[in-house]
């Protein structure tokens, strides 16, 4: 496969954005106001073989009723476990979603109205009143359309919505649909949805659908970049505007006590902050974190007043050979990897579960985590800035693996994932981190050109914040990605996916690892996961597999090895994972991935309190300072740690034997 890596990264990079637009999370100020299209909706699922008698039979121009059977679907949710029919559960294609709405007089006559999605998996195509206003690929992330051409006045407005969770080749993440066509062993042209990754593939309308007003003339994108000299905070700032009135624009820098600290009349420039307050993670200032400020931007024009307040926080990111620093002092993550999961509502927004997740995460004294294997909804990253929680977000770009996913569509549909993920989350101070993917086949050879060009990319759109990926370990031999990094975010599972069971070999093996992937790259490294599946209520003495106390001794043999590494290179631990999560119907795991140190329902197993110890005395300082006796690395990989190379090869050969020759068109 011959590619134009250099002529494909200037057609790229050289035309400046391809998105159009900016993508601010809807705020309600004196000048726009929100109307919630959230709760019951109507829905009904394609269940023609091709998936597509919704659009011959053109259900969008009447009442989705008119078509057949409909039923009650929350919004948001995932669809998958709403019901009691498998058929849902496991559906594949095309579903329908349906509400009616009103439109305020005044948002008609004289104001900018905006339909705001803010995730449909995967792909979405929006009708209003039976025309077509919009589509969208990709889920986890927002979407929006004015719709002031679409409504009526003074009578009720239909969105319909139809949404296709199809995972292909060129998706991200990837997947294959195979259609079994042996009727001596499977139904008629049975459909199944094959993906390379361990998480359900949840889908629906996860997040808020919302109506939004502005003036015609409008504020349209904020970025914000922070630094400080002294005492002194430094913010600049661009405000680019939309609509076609003259307009004058005024910033101000408010402070939590209403003050303001700092204006301007451009929509460009930079301000100054004196004794400014930064924004610090809660471990490294526990009576002074999450400090927040909002840039209040105002444009005036003949077509009204526009306000929009971002909320921002001062702080700096940097990584030298050996540390992560964050505000110039260096910062040590004691954090999780976690999935956007819960019973019932799937990927579904939920506010009182993000309330017990931060409560939980501060319990266990973890300051930071990884949004794997995707992008989290903005409201969760808004309160981890409050907090004072650092995130490395994660594009939804997990497993990719097969040469086909390394082509050029494949690379192109990355590359505007990524520019969505930094067009929303860039102002964002507790993200000091974008992750490009998740567990790539990073020895590929394609792999090299493809994620140099992705690099190249996204540090042309944000150059504040560092980049990294999450590899797999025992691949030093054959690695083509992990140069282009600014942090190692490596996984290692010896003594569970390797010599399962002996976790006397961890010390030797994972010593090994990650000496000699600092050895190679001369980087800083951040464990992003390791861990164990317990089965919560089960024991045993002395421990075995699955129980509560093999989970506890496995993190243990893990953190002697850590308390040598993070006086040298290491500066970070993630656990996998916070919580079980629901996954894929396969053998292995029973019912849910077992691997949280909480349940599903956010209850704590003893790996919990573990954890808690620990996190808690690496903050107030009560470890000793001095390394654990622990055993040291060998200049080169043992044999034991050769052993443990591609820990996930079972489920490789699982996924590869159902990736088959047909596949499923969107």
């Amino acid at each position: 496969m011959q590619w134009n890596y250099a002529a494909f990264l200037l057609a790229l990079l050289g035309g400046g954005s391809a998105l159009e637009g900016g993508m601010l999370f809807p705020r309600e100020s004196e000048s726009r106001q929100i109307q919630e299209l959230e709760g019951m909706w109507n829905f009904r699922a394609d269940t023609s073989f091709d998936r597509d008698a919704g659009f011959k039979d053109k259900w969008y121009e009447q009442r989705l009723e008119k078509s057949g059977p409909v039923i009650r679907m929350p919004v948001p949710s995932s669809y998958n476990d709403i019901t009691v029919e498998q058929d849902l559960r496991d559906h594949v294609g095309w579903v329908w979603y349906e509400r009616d709405f009103f439109v305020p007089m005044d948002w008609v006559q004289s104001k900018r109205i905006v339909l705001r999605i803010d995730s449909a998996h995967y792909y979405a195509i929006v009708f209003v009143n039976g025309r077509q206003l919009t589509e969208h690929e990709g889920g986890h992330l927002p979407f929006e359309a004015v719709v002031n051409d679409f409504v009526n006045t003074n009578v009720q407005n239909r969105v319909t919505v139809a949404v296709n969770n199809t995972l292909t080749p060129h998706t991200i993440p990837p997947g294959r649909v195979t259609i079994h066509r042996n009727s001596s062993s499977y139904p008629e042209n049975y459909v199944v949805q094959n993906v390379p990754h361990e998480f359900f593939n949840y889908a629906g309308i996860h997040r808020r659908v919302r109506l939004y007003s502005t003036p015609m003339t409008y504020v349209d994108d904020i970025t914000v970049i922070t630094n400080f000299s002294g005492s002194d905070g430094i913010v600049k700032y661009n405000v680019s505007t939309g609509g076609n009135a003259p307009f004058s624009t005024h910033i101000a820098v408010v402070d939590q006590e209403y003050r303001t600290v700092a204006e301007a009349n451009e929509s460009d420039g930079e301000l100054n902050i004196a004794n400014a307050r930064l924004w610090w993670p809660y471990s490294m200032r526990q009576d002074d974190f999450g400090y927040m400020y909002e840039l209040q931007v105002t444009v005036n024009s003949s077509d009204g007043i526009d306000v929009y307040r971002l909320p921002f926080g001062i702080r700096t990111v940097k990584a030298t050979d050996t540390q992560l620093l964050i505000n110039e002092e260096p910062f040590y993550c004691l954090g999780f990897g976690r999935h956007e999961d819960s019973d019932i509502r799937g990927r579904g927004l939920d506010l009182p579960l993000i309330a017990r997740d931060y409560n939980l995460l501060k319990w266990m004294g973890s300051n930071c985590y990884r949004t794997s294997q995707y992008p989290y909804a903005e409201e969760i990253l808004d309160e981890a800035s409050r907090w004072g929680i650092v995130i490395i977000d994660e594009s939804p770009a997990a497993s990719i693996r097969e040469d086909e996913n390394f082509d050029d569509k494949g690379l192109k549909r990355h590359l505007v994932v990524m520019e969505e993920l930094v067009r929303r989350d860039k102002n964002k101070p507790c993200v000091i981190m974008w992750s490009v993917a998740n567990n790539p086949a990073s020895g590929n050879a394609n792999s090299g050109p493809y994620f140099k060009t992705l690099f190249d990319f996204t540090r042309k759109l944000d150059s504040t914040r560092l980049l990294t990926f999450g590899m797999k370990n025992g691949n030093l031999q054959n690695e083509h990605v992990a140069k282009y990094v600014d942090i190692l975010c490596i996984s290692g599972y010896f003594g569970w996916f390797s010599d399962v069971g002996h976790t006397e070999v961890i010390q030797y093996q994972l010593s090994n690892e990650l000496q000699n992937w600092h050895n190679n790259y001369k980087k800083p490294i951040i464990m992003s996961e390791f861990g164990a599946d317990a089965i919560s209520g089960m024991h045993s003495l002395p421990s075995g597999v699955f129980s509560e106390e093999f989970q506890v001794e496995y993190l243990m043999e893990y953190h002697k090895v850590f308390d040598y590494y993070r006086t040298k290179f290491l500066v970070g631990e993630m656990v996998w994972n916070f919580a079980d999560y629901m996954t894929n119907q396969v053998t292995f795991p029973v019912v849910d991935m077992g691997n949280g140190v909480l349940t599903r329902q956010r209850q704590p197993k003893d790996a919990a309190n573990k954890i808690r110890e620990r996190y808690w005395s690496i903050i107030t300082r009560t470890i000793s300072e001095q390394p654990v006796p622990v055993v040291t690395a060998s200049p080169s990989p043992s044999k034991a740690s050769q052993s443990a190379i591609n820990y996930g090869g079972c489920f490789i050969i699982v996924f590869a034997a159902v990736y088959s020759h047909a596949s499923f068109q969107i």
